[in-house]
């Protein structure tokens, strides 16, 4: 961050003070919003782009440190729980981090559950892009929401991602819907987002948030399809769900061929961290420790980038 509190390639904090010259520039953020270009050229080019989950400061360089080694595109991802946190502190050193890597980095909320939370975000400045995640409302509210929100993040030229239908599970610093009824996403809903103004739209095909159950995934490629070739020409098909126990290599390239352009990495990541924790704390300095788990914690994002092909893109 500069002494004036803005970041080099988000430009202002977000804030509009409504004068024509205020409006035209976040207009012009919005249109050069860099996690756009970041995942339009990953759908262009038949790859992936790893959304790393950041719950701590060494998981944020981690992240950029994976992507200047592989030279590969990345972006952070905070919950909103980084905000209730740390209030813009770790949004900020996410933001700065992005701001002096090497290699194309955007910042980006995953799962914002309430409009207080996503308006909250947007203006702290920062954050690229958001989730406005509505899907534990009914379909007419999630809808009425998503557009309403869509407009208040455009205007801080931030891109906007949603869910349609109701991606099942929990994951840690979201609200678990485990209870509720998983809806897949048809073409038909898919549309009806896509009207509210989304960038990047998260469909509902039988993956779900966390663990999956005993049979595993149960994924619906058919319904993908038909979502992909209905709205896939106006917005950026993104997954959610791909848990390390069943997305290795040959499944996530399945997903990229289905076009898939944003694949969220949590769990592998956070276990890395716990891992060295749980094996190093107490026995090596404290410095040691945080630097084994930052490396530890790299070598997962550096993999997820090779299998999803993302490895050598910043340079392409």
């Amino acid at each position: 961050m500069t002494a004036n509190g803005t970041n080099g390639v988000n430009g202002t904090n977000g804030h509009t003070n409504g004068t024509s010259s205020s409006s035209a520039a976040m207009a012009d953020k919005l249109k050069n919003n860099r996690a756009r270009r970041i995942v339009d050229d990953a759908a262009a080019g038949g790859y992936a782009i790893p959304a790393v989950c950041c719950y701590t400061l060494e998981a944020i360089i981690a992240t950029v440190r994976a992507a200047e080694a592989k030279r590969s595109p990345a972006l952070i991802q905070l919950f909103p729980w980084a905000i209730e946190y740390a209030d813009g502190l770790m949004l900020h050193a996410a933001a700065e981090a992005a701001d002096l890597a090497s290699v194309p980095i955007g910042v980006h909320m995953d799962h914002a559950q309430s409009p207080e939370i996503v308006r909250r975000a947007a203006d702290l400045g920062g954050f690229d892009g958001i989730m406005l995640d509505m899907s534990h409302y009914d379909k007419e509210e999630n809808l009425r929401l998503t557009r309403e929100l869509v407009e208040y993040c455009n205007a801080r030229g931030i891109l906007t991602e949603a869910e349609p239908g109701r991606i099942n599970g929990a994951e840690d610093g979201i609200t678990d819907t485990g209870d509720m009824e998983e809806i897949l996403t048809t073409p038909e809903e898919a549309e009806q987002f896509v009207a509210c103004g989304i960038d990047w739209l998260a469909p509902a095909f039988g993956n779900v948030h966390g663990v999956y159950p005993p049979a595993g995934p149960q994924l619906r490629f058919d319904l993908l399809d038909k979502v992909r070739n209905a709205v896939g020409d106006r917005v950026r098909l993104v997954l959610h769900g791909a848990h390390e126990d069943y997305f290795q290599e040959e499944l996530l390239r399945k997903c990229l061929r289905y076009g898939m352009a944003k694949l969220n990495i949590n769990g592998p990541v956070a276990a890395a961290w716990t891992k060295v924790q749980g094996e190093l704390s107490g026995k090596v300095p404290l410095t040691t420790l945080v630097e084994k788990q930052t490396d530890a914690m790299q070598a997962v994002v550096e993999y997820h980038m090779d299998y999803l092909m993302s490895t050598g893109k910043a340079d392409s």
